[in-house]
């Protein structure tokens, strides 16, 4: 029989295994994502069980969890796989800074932490805020987020609200509302016509390359490529819709923005 709250939970994400240990729920985690990193000795303390958008199913099996975390319809197929074996699994699917927030806090009710959750909830609202409060000069900067070079493809919800707590401006704001990456593909000539004066480049855990992108047809004159404002913000601190988006991921914009 399946025990709850859960005694052993595999988190197929990231930021569920960060989040647990910011609760101090981590001794729960029997397995974890091979993408986890955060916080450090994640990576020598729990079992590395999958990658994305596959896992190793026998494996997740033998560690007899009491509950699968996994996140989107990208890890549908691995949802089936463990629903068929029979094991619980909660997937999560927050795509902006509010479905963060209660990730948090469902996570929290889920292993018996809703207060601890609640506080840390409330603490991260509380500093959003408060950088958002902070006077900045005018005008805003706009900025392009750019998720992946090849297709190019746009910041998801999350990191759009993050540029603008930051005070910042995203350049295509309407694309914030698509989910899915393919929705969020756009041209070269969209950038360059909406010439941005911060360009920030997160390209989903490879390594990202200026002079790509200063080297594109047209685009020596976008603002951004003229005064060498192309930064990378490491794919954990910002591509992860959890804690990590919240704190050092709004932090490394700010800094982006505001040298």
């Amino acid at each position: 029989m399946r025990q709850f709250p859960p005694c052993r939970i595999v988190c197929l994400t990231e930021e569920t295994v960060e989040t647990l240990y910011l609760l101090g729920e981590q001794d729960r985690i029997v397995g974890v994502s091979g993408y986890a990193v955060r916080p450090p000795q994640v990576r020598r303390e729990k079992p590395r069980v999958s990658a994305f958008i596959s896992a190793d199913i026998p494996k997740i099996l033998a560690l007899n969890p009491d509950l699968v975390l996994a996140f989107s319809d990208l890890q549908a197929a691995i949802v089936a796989d463990l629903v068929r074996a029979g094991v619980a699994v909660h997937v999560f699917n927050q795509r902006d800074i509010a479905g963060i927030l209660a990730m948090i806090r469902t996570l929290g009710a889920l292993v018996g932490a809703g207060e601890r959750a609640e506080q840390l909830a409330t603490q991260y609202e509380r500093r959003l805020a408060e950088v958002a409060a902070v006077a900045r000069p005018s005008p805003k900067p706009g900025v392009y987020f750019e998720e992946w070079d090849d297709p190019m493809i746009s910041g998801i919800g999350w990191v759009s609200e993050l540029i603008e707590i930051a005070g910042g401006e995203d350049i295509l704001p309407a694309l914030r509302l698509q989910p899915s990456a393919k929705d969020r593909m756009i041209s070269p000539d969209a950038v360059r016509d909406a010439a941005p004066d911060v360009i920030l480049a997160s390209w989903c855990g490879k390594k990202v390359v200026p002079d790509r992108i200063r080297q594109r047809p047209g685009w020596s004159d976008i603002p951004a490529v003229r005064n060498n404002r192309i930064v990378e913000i490491k794919s954990p601190l910002i591509l992860q819709p959890g804690p990590a988006a919240l704190t050092d991921g709004l932090d490394a914009i700010v800094k982006a923005l505001w040298p």
